[in-house]
């Protein structure tokens, strides 16, 4: 075992879950064995609070969850809410309209996390199938710049842009990244159907620090983290050790400190094997 780690820092989508969205029998043994042996396990995730809820629970974490990219760090067991950042209004205005025409032309849909619900403009097939691996029901609310604009007190926690359209994903976060500073927005993609825009500080490698430092009091070098794609760069840059799965892009892979096998070969259990068991 790494004598110096304390902390276990986990994503969901393609590190604990794989196709199935459930997480394997051996993976789920040896994060709660971590556990056993002292090292407190966390959560961290693009998913909503709710939707995250279950892989928490699961693995028996006692920590506040970090969702939405650590936009929402909150504990379930007191339901203390530790952080929120939610996109500026006028920006989530602005982002809602530079994107209404791409999405009225059918180029990819738009789904705003307002309180934890998600709404869209309309229940598109691309949706059902998002909705249904997440367990989200979504709120069909129609022009979302009207609703954001007519509720002066809405906030929306995390903007996402869906499309099959990988390309015009890649241009689209390319212009974003070109219209809006570094300092303003948090542009990532935790899969390569989806864009998604979170407040600056809203980012894994933020919300880890948030939890080690602040709430623990522990040095990041007492931190491992697993992750599989670029929204998990911050998170396995900042900590001790940081772990990408084999099916993880190879920026990802270059940024860790070791590569382990896909999600489907249980990835994470060869992890925590090689370092922790």
């Amino acid at each position: 075992m790494t004598a110096d780690i304390r902390l276990l820092v986990l994503d969901i989508d393609g590190t604990l879950a794989g196709q199935s969205n459930q997480i394997s029998a051996p993976v789920l043994e040896r994060v709660r064995a971590v556990q056993q042996r002292g090292v407190a396990g966390a959560i961290a995730t693009g998913r909503r609070y709710q939707s995250a809820l279950r892989f928490h629970q699961l693995v028996g974490s006692t920590l506040p969850l970090m969702a939405y990219q650590g936009a929402m760090i909150k504990c379930p067991q007191r339901q203390t809410l530790h952080r929120h950042t939610p996109l500026p209004r006028p920006l989530a205005l602005d982002l809602l309209e530079y994107l209404a025409p791409l999405e009225a032309q059918g180029d990819l849909s738009i789904h705003l996390y307002i309180d934890d619900q998600l709404h869209v403009r309309q229940v598109l097939t691309d949706t059902e199938a998002y909705a249904e691996r997440s367990g989200i029901a979504p709120i069909p609310s129609g022009d979302l710049g009207a609703l954001m604009a007519s509720n002066p007190g809405l906030e929306t926690t995390k903007l996402l842009t869906l499309s099959q359209n990988t390309e015009l994903l890649g241009d689209l976060q390319r212009q974003l990244r070109h219209r809006y500073p570094e300092s303003d927005l948090y542009l990532t993609r935790s899969v390569e159907s989806f864009v998604e825009a979170t407040h600056p500080l809203a980012n894994k490698g933020e919300a880890v620090r948030f939890l080690a430092e602040e709430l623990l009091t522990l040095h990041p070098d007492q931190v491992m983290a697993i992750g599989d794609n670029f929204n998990d760069l911050e998170m396995i840059r900042y900590v001790g050790l940081g772990i990408a799965m084999g099916d993880a892009p190879t920026a990802v892979q270059a940024a860790a400190d070791w590569v382990a096998p896909g999600v489907e070969a249980d990835g994470v259990a060869a992890a925590l094997e090689r370092f922790l068991l």
